[in-house]
């Protein structure tokens, strides 16, 4: 006897998802996934993999994982990495097994990348959620990169220049989310928002690893 259409709809439990959520550096994607883990968002964040050295307010383990040039190589070689990128002169890279850890439990996953990682993602893993996170307007993304004081004057030009190149890249992303000065809840319950939305699809989305 086949299933009936309204138990193969209704008795399934919600499917986990794959948040891909990037933007132009200085967007506040940092600043935001702090604040979803601050407020207990049941969305767990993959940490991404770096040889870039460790700025002095970054934490091991939270913003990134600071790890050798070598041990990098080798994880890439092993097939360990999803996906990996060389971004600014440092390589970047998702753990595989991290992120199947967490679908394969019902829970969540979110994983910052930038946009050059975001394209990789949606050639990969098609199915996944893509959130474009980005200020209201190109002039205060300017004024956030300058006020960070990060970055060399060079080094600046090149994040504005590479930015001005990510914003034509926004039609590949699902949603668009406004990260509004001093309102990051604001883009927070937009994003929980789409989840919410994006669990009550009637074919739900299904990424496979």
């Amino acid at each position: 006897m086949s299933t009936p259409p309204s138990r193969r709809y209704l008795d399934r439990p919600p499917r986990p998802l794959l948040v891909v959520l990037s933007g132009p550096s200085g967007a506040g994607k940092d600043a935001v996934l702090g604040r979803m883990k601050e407020t207990g968002c049941p969305v767990t964040h993959i940490v991404t993999l770096t040889t870039r050295p460790r700025r002095p307010a970054e934490r091991e383990g939270v913003d990134y994982r600071f790890i050798s040039a070598a041990d990098f190589r080798r994880m890439a070689e092993a097939g360990e990495l999803l996906e990996s990128a060389n971004v600014y002169g440092n390589w970047y890279g998702m753990p595989r097994g991290d992120i199947k850890r967490v679908l394969d439990a019902g829970r969540d996953a979110i994983i910052r990348v930038d946009v050059q990682g975001a394209a990789t993602y949606r050639r990969l893993l098609p199915q996944a959620v893509f959130i474009f996170l980005t200020p209201p307007s190109v002039e205060e993304l300017m004024e956030r990169l300058r006020q960070r004081r990060t970055e060399s004057v060079f080094d600046l030009e090149l994040r504005l220049k590479t930015a001005e190149a990510e914003y034509d890249r926004i039609p590949m992303f699902d949603y668009l989310v406004f990260n509004r000065r001093d309102q990051v809840d604001r883009a927070v319950a937009d994003i929980m928002a789409i989840i919410t939305a994006e669990k009550s699809r009637a074919v739900p989305r299904e990424v496979s690893l």
